[in-house]
């Protein structure tokens, strides 16, 4: 008589991605974020993980969780595996769709960098779909099916396929710029600030105006673009990026009041998933976006 054995059972797909992420990311809130899923489901499928491999991953207490003995040992392997299941879904995606691209950048980079250029983008390539997402913070490319990220960043990575510098300078509306001669004149004015850039203005007029106390005085906007279109409107200086306003320079309708620039320790950079393959479709996207760059 034959005997057939069961064959053992590989646990819960889900409930290793709920691992592998809380366990790299240090806490279930922040794998709950990157999974889509509440912090709740995250905790129930690391719980039934344990209860079929029989040990504990996590030690719970008040200031959070973290990894047990043997929690740290698996980790190292389950973010490789991940990380290649990512990398072949992320291929698999871009073959199955290969005129579909999907960017993510920054709000200010979005809508001040990248907008203006996708007009030209689409002429140069018909056909091809791009789709934009504004994020405050860079994805995680092995965790989420982005084709490029675009966002200032403090250093250069490997995976980088494009950097280009920055400067910060003032600028306002034609109007404004006549009653500015000097830079200690912006003690008096109407001073716009970004609330995620607001050191701009301090790291400007350390340069600037060395030793002189200057504090801008104005309103502050959580939307970089809103800025922008207030300076537009005339409503004060605005502490700028150049890369983000050189359309409104070339055009007139900002100006730089004064000489001084302040290189920026930031850049921006243009990456994609480490690892991957780039099509020929997202090299043209590259090349198009920044050639004028190079």
């Amino acid at each position: 008589m034959a005997v057939s054995p069961p064959t053992p059972r590989i646990p819960s797909l889900n409930a290793l991605r709920a691992f592998e992420a809380a366990a790299r990311l240090g806490g279930f809130a922040l794998a709950a974020e990157e999974l889509g899923v509440t912090p709740g489901a995250v905790a129930a499928q690391i719980k039934s993980l344990e209860e079929e491999i029989g040990a504990a991953l996590f030690v719970r207490n008040a200031r959070g969780v973290a990894l047990t003995p043997i929690g740290r040992r698996a980790l190292p392997g389950f973010v490789d595996v991940f990380d290649r299941l990512a990398t072949a879904v992320h291929e698999l995606r871009q073959d199955a769709a290969p005129h579909k691209v999907h960017i993510a950048a920054l709000p200010a980079l979005a809508q001040l960098w990248l907008a203006p250029r996708l007009p030209g983008l689409r002429n140069s390539l018909p056909g091809v779909d791009i789709s934009v997402t504004a994020l405050e913070t860079p994805p995680n490319l092995k965790r989420v099916p982005f084709d490029i990220c675009l966002f200032y960043s403090d250093e250069i990575r490997s995976d980088d396929v494009w950097t280009e510098a920055d400067a910060l300078l003032p600028v306002c509306a034609p109007e404004l710029a006549e009653t500015l001669t000097r830079p200690g004149e912006l003690k008096s004015a109407v001073c716009l600030t970004d609330a995620t850039w607001k050191d701009d203005w301090r790291l400007w007029a350390a340069s600037a105006m060395p030793g002189e106390d200057f504090v801008p005085k104005g309103p502050v906007y959580s939307l970089y673009a809103v800025a922008v279109e207030e300076a537009l409107n005339g409503a004060g200086v605005l502490m700028a990026h150049r890369s983000l306003v050189e359309g409104h320079l070339r055009s007139g309708r900002l100006v730089a009041p004064f000489t001084q620039t302040v290189p920026l320790t930031q850049k921006i950079s243009m990456w994609i998933q480490p690892g991957t393959r780039i099509p020929e479709i997202l090299e043209n996207i590259i090349d198009n976006l920044t050639k004028e760059h190079r």
